[in-house]
């Protein structure tokens, strides 16, 4: 498809970014704001001693958690509940159904809480108090108000760059509030219909069920940091109308199930999973009764599921919390999520390691790209969502480069960069490369492609890159064009899967 624009392109020369893997270094990498390569500073670790870095979680009450008999807040007082009690040593200290989770992670004195009010929208790299880039966890439990599309862009990229997720859904038809939305169609929502990877980022689906009862149970893993955390020894959970989860590894590796609906196991039934996505981590819960301490505003019918002795769900809870802060991996505080495959300090994480790998946030960063490489034109339509980079396509003389560099995790099996890739041209010879796209790394070219490799529409490409094990390694699509015919080189959906 030609490309009409005014005078020459000038061809971006800008330094790429750096995106480090999962290292255990002991420092948890700060989340970047939207369209910057600069990230704001956060730094965690798990200890316990005085002078300590705290965890900070932000528990959300902008989406209806207290509608109906629901009362999903860890205080009445927004947003710091330490104005209600300054030294909470019960769950009566603080209102809400879930203060009890509240209590326990402040007498620990590792954590610094505060909550999302109503009225209040999910940001992410704004510069608000409360914006996400200020926190290192957000909790959302049973939401029953759609996120706006803003608000899941903002969630998201928050996991990207390193955040924290806590997912609580509810059953089917749990729609409090009578919006005509429930936690897992909200849920799903976000999964499924979101600006930056809806090509199911986290490996799980929602399933839409009402499960009356039932007693989850634990799988047997001894090294996995939710299961055997600082809070205790997980052997199970409750579940008192929920739902269950659908394990997808082939679209996200990292994606475990810690707790199973009684008779199912492997990728049916998990009814407490975790996953990575980009250099983050995300767990999701399938009850609301879970976290109900029995406490709460007055006139709301609540049950006690949090100390109920047919689970151990306060230790799943709080072990779950400081694993998604960054301190679940003993002490390491590192990130991008192991997806509950032990945390132990093993030199490989399974991980996505590419930010912005499918374009969708309309900018660059962390690629390094010419101008108007990242492109939502219709002439040239995306892969899925609504953004890709388009390379070369005038007609005339151009280079167009696409850049991102990587650091790669030693002593993984698999190194996998993959790229869906349209050619579309307007020569017509069958024998004359006139146009070409290279993909080097540290200027080793891996692949190319030229006019001769037009087609109707995507293809997926694969690029083994275990030879840069342990090492940085520069990602560059090169697209030149000649001085006649237009060939363009469209690139979308790409990832660089590691395990």
């Amino acid at each position: 498809m030609f490309r009409i624009h005014s005078g020459a392109r000038p061809v971006a020369v800008a330094a790429a970014v750096v995106l480090a893997a999962v290292t255990g270094s002991g420092v948890l990498p700060a989340a970047a704001a939207t369209g910057s390569t600069a990230a704001p500073a956060a730094v965690t670790s798990a200890g316990t001693s005085a002078g300590t870095a705290k965890h900070r979680v932000l528990f959300d009450a902008s989406h209806a958690e207290t509608a109906g008999n629901a009362d999903w807040v860890i205080s009445t007082s927004q947003p710091d509940p330490l104005a209600e009690n300054a030294d909470p040593q019960t769950e009566a200290d603080w209102t809400g159904a879930i203060s009890a989770w509240g209590v326990a992670l402040q007498k620990t004195g590792d954590y610094s809480l505060k909550t999302l009010p109503a009225g209040n929208a999910i940001t992410y790299g704004t510069g608000g108090a409360l914006d996400l880039a200020n926190f290192d966890e957000f909790v959302l439990p049973e939401p029953n108000i759609r996120l706006t599309d803003a608000e899941k862009t903002a969630l998201m990229l928050f996991v990207q760059n390193g955040g924290g997720l806590f997912l609580i859904s509810d059953h089917t038809k749990s729609d409090r509030n009578n919006d005509g939305w429930d936690s897992p169609a909200i849920i799903s929502d976000l999964l499924t219909n979101n600006s930056v990877n809806s090509n199911d980022p986290f490996g799980f689906s929602v399933d839409q069920l009402n499960i009356q009862t039932d007693n989850p149970r634990a799988i047997s893993d001894s090294t996995d940091p939710v299961l055997n955390g600082p809070f205790g020894t997980v052997t199970g959970s409750i579940l008192r109308n929920g739902t269950t989860f659908t394990l997808h590894p082939a679209d996200n590796p990292s994606v475990k199930g810690l707790v199973y609906r009684t008779g199912s196991s492997g990728n049916t039934g998990a009814f407490f999973v975790t996953s990575s996505f980009g250099k983050g981590r995300v767990a999701i819960w399938g009850d609301s009764s879970t976290i109900d301490d029995g406490t709460g505003a007055p006139g709301n019918t609540l049950f006690n599921g949090w100390e109920d002795p047919a689970g151990t769900d306060a230790a799943l809870a709080l072990n779950a919390t400081q694993w998604l802060a960054g301190g679940g991996s003993g002490g390491t505080g590192s990130t991008g999520g192991t997806g509950g495959t032990g945390g132990t300090g093993s030199a490989c994480t399974a991980a996505q390691l590419l930010g912005n790998p499918g374009f969708e946030t309309g900018t660059a960063a962390p690629w390094t790209a010419s101008d108007g490489v990242i492109s939502n034109s219709g002439s040239e339509s995306a892969h899925a969502g609504s953004w890709n980079a388009w390379l070369d396509g005038y007609g005339s003389a151009t280079t167009d480069t696409l850049s991102q560099t990587v650091t790669l995790p030693a002593g993984c099996a698999s190194y996998k960069l993959t790229y869906w890739l349209h050619v579309d041209t307007a020569e017509t010879t069958t024998t004359t490369a006139y146009d070409k796209l290279v993909l080097t790394a540290n200027g080793t070219t891996l692949a190319g492609y030229s006019n001769l490799d037009h087609n109707t529409g995507y293809t997926q490409q694969t690029v083994d890159l275990s030879a840069y094990a342990g090492k940085s390694v520069t990602l560059t699509f090169t697209g030149t064009e000649g001085s006649q015919k237009q060939t363009s080189f469209v690139i979308d959906d790409t990832a660089l899967n590691v395990g």
